[in-house]
């Protein structure tokens, strides 16, 4: 598999995440309504940090495109 193959996977699974996180954050807030048990709160919590994990692997794998991009015109230039 190429790099960017690999970094095309691995946005996926960000997105995968994101989605997840978000949706356990939807409805952990659509059950609390008013009242928050520790619980609850816990949960918000465990959801935001899979939101800022699906986030900072989402910049990774834009990172690592890039760089196989950057890999690429450098060989191109070479071969010219």
């Amino acid at each position: 598999m190429d790099i960017l193959g690999i970094a095309l996977q691995g946005l996926q699974q960000a997105d995968g995440r994101f989605d997840q996180a978000a949706q356990n954050m939807t409805q952990t807030t659509l059950s609390t309504g008013e009242s928050q048990s520790p619980t609850d709160s816990l949960s918000l919590s465990d959801a935001a940090v899979s939101l800022m994990t699906a986030a900072n692997q989402y910049d990774t794998q834009v990172a690592v495109a890039h760089t196989a991009g950057e890999m690429q015109q450098a060989t191109l230039s070479l071969l010219a």
